[in-house]
Formats: structure tokens, C-alpha cells, sequence
């Protein structure tokens, strides 16, 4: 598996490929098949590799709060809704809450989250690779190879088994 400190320049290196590859699975791709495909990948790698080691997601990205969980989150750090939402958070153009923070407020220095059980939704679900509708999100598939070295190993997996070879900016078979 690829390290976190080497993830940015590799995915770079692979950005135009892992892009051809999106508009493969686009046109060739049966989507419960690649659903599946997925959804196996990201039991068998997560189940293998230590996120708290990593965290890059958390260093990289903002955490997403919606206005449901708002009030679970506060209540974690021993805070009031408003006191923990003027200490933590933006609003979002999503609806919602955003951190305002990068690396997230959360993290801590184990890799952990200070939310705990309560941690959000959209952090808890990333990087997405276990929901249904792949096909639909391939290009943030793509984007996340850039954030997750668990992702940019799913993406060259699923190169082997669809037997995909970039050669030159052209798909070669």
C-alpha cells in the first residue's frame, strides 16, 4: 500500500490515466458489478490497513456536520450547540456545517477523532467506496485517490481485473 507522504505526487502521476479509466467504467462497466467490485475492495483493504495511522483525509480535508448531528457533536466535547458551533464550525454551501480548520479541529495527535461515536457522517462514510451507485461517483473516486491511499489501491486493482493498460493518453488493449 502506497505511504500517505508519497499519495499526492503518485495520484499526479496517475491523474490522466485514473481519468481514462473513469470514462472505461462509464462505458464498459456493468454498475452492480462495479458495486460490488467496490464494496469487496473496500472490505478487504480497510480491513487491513490503520486509518489513525494515516488520517490524511482528517489533514487534508474539512469535516462536514449536518444540522442533525450538531447537537450529538456538541455534546460530546461537553459544549452547547452555539458555543461548539462558534468555536468549530462555518456554515456550509451545502447546508450544514463545515470545520473551519484544516487539519480538522478533531484530529488528535493518535489519529483519532475527538468525536468519538459521534463523529460525523460524511467523515465516518469516507471515502464513499462501500455506498451503492459507484458508477455515479466515479470522478470523485478519482479526486479521492489524491486523499487515500486506500482508494488509489482500489483504483489500480480494479485496473488488473478489468485487464485496463494506459498507454500515452490512449486506452491500449
Amino acid at each position: 500500500m502506497i505511504r500517505p507522504e508519497e499519495l499526492s505526487a503518485a495520484a499526479e502521476k496517475k491523474q490522466k490515466e485514473n481519468l481514462a479509466f473513469r470514462r472505461y467504467l462509464k462505458m464498459h462497466a456493468d454498475p452492480q458489478k462495479l458495486d460490488r467490485q467496490f464494496h469487496s475492495l473496500h472490505k478487504e483493504l480497510f480491513s487491513k490497513y490503520d486509518c489513525n495511522a494515516c488520517r490524511n483525509c482528517c489533514k487534508v480535508m474539512n469535516a462536514s456536520i449536518s444540522e442533525e448531528e450538531l447537537p450529538d457533536c456538541a455534546k460530546q466535547l461537553i459544549m452547547e450547540p452555539e458555543e461548539f458551533k462558534a468555536k468549530y464550525l462555518t456554515d456550509s454551501s451545502e447546508g450544514g456545517y463545515e470545520a473551519l480548520h484544516t487539519p480538522c479541529d478533531f484530529l488528535n495527535e493518535d489519529g483519532s477523532c475527538m468525536l468519538g461515536k459521534q463523529k460525523p457522517e460524511n467523515c465516518a462514510d469516507f471515502p464513499f467506496t462501500q455506498r451503492p451507485d459507484r458508477i455515479g461517483s466515479l470522478l470523485g473516486i478519482v479526486e479521492n485517490t489524491f486523499v487515500c491511499p486506500v482508494v488509489y489501491e482500489m483504483l489500480e486493482q480494479l485496473k488488473e481485473e478489468y485487464g485496463f493498460v494506459y498507454f500515452r493518453g490512449k486506452r491500449k488493449r
